[in-house]
């Protein structure tokens, strides 16, 4: 019986087709390597940025995005001058929100405590806050502050010029979507806000 074995394995082999496709098989299986695949998300594709002049008559002026929509704030709390960007392509929003100081030292103090403690309140789920101060080509002074993780809020801002002004705003995205799979959208929506910042004028 071993002999009879030992005859049909030499004739198999004689058959240059089989033994092309055992020779390609045990080359393949020795020298593929596993690779695990990263986790996709899916595509998101950006427009290039455009601006336009904020319009409505308020104590302040910017230029905003032309892909996002101007709305007043209908929250029981809102003030006049308190505005929505609202992007409907992403379901985000950057909540604006403006009060004046009337010189008085202890209204700024608040408003400056009431900042940080609405940009900390996101510690809890936040991976890391950034803050930085930024000089905008209108001189005036921005402090920005960038939270990591998965967070309601991503980047939120304020500028004051101590005595009579104080404007303030927060980025927020209505959807469940991680913000790893929004960070472009994040970044594309930071670049809107900056330009914001830097055409940031006063109005009587």
């Amino acid at each position: 019986m071993w002999e009879r074995a030992k005859k049909i394995f030499h004739r198999w082999l004689k058959q240059p087709i089989l033994l092309l496709c055992l020779g390609s098989f045990l080359f393949y299986s020795c020298s593929e390597e596993f690779t695990p695949k990263p986790k996709g998300y899916n595509r998101i594709d950006l427009p290039v940025p455009k601006y336009q002049p904020l319009t409505e008559k308020h104590p302040y002026f910017f230029e905003y995005s032309v892909y996002s929509k101007i709305r007043p704030d209908s929250s029981r709390l809102a003030e006049p001058h308190w505005l929505n960007v609202y992007y409907p392509r992403f379901n985000a929003n950057v909540q604006l929100t403006y009060r004046t100081i009337n010189h008085n030292q202890k209204t700024f103090n608040a408003l400056i405590e009431d900042a940080r403690r609405l940009t900390s309140k996101h510690q809890i789920k936040a991976e890391g806050i950034t803050e930085a101060v930024i000089k905008t080509p209108k001189g005036k002074t921005a402090n920005l502050f960038e939270l990591s993780g998965e967070v309601p809020s991503q980047f939120q801002f304020y500028v004051t010029d101590s005595t009579e002004r104080f404007f303030r705003g927060a980025l927020y995205f209505r959807t469940a979507t991680a913000n790893d799979s929004l960070a472009p959208v994040i970044e594309y929506i930071k670049k809107d806000i900056v330009h914001m910042l830097n055409t940031l004028e006063w109005r009587k």
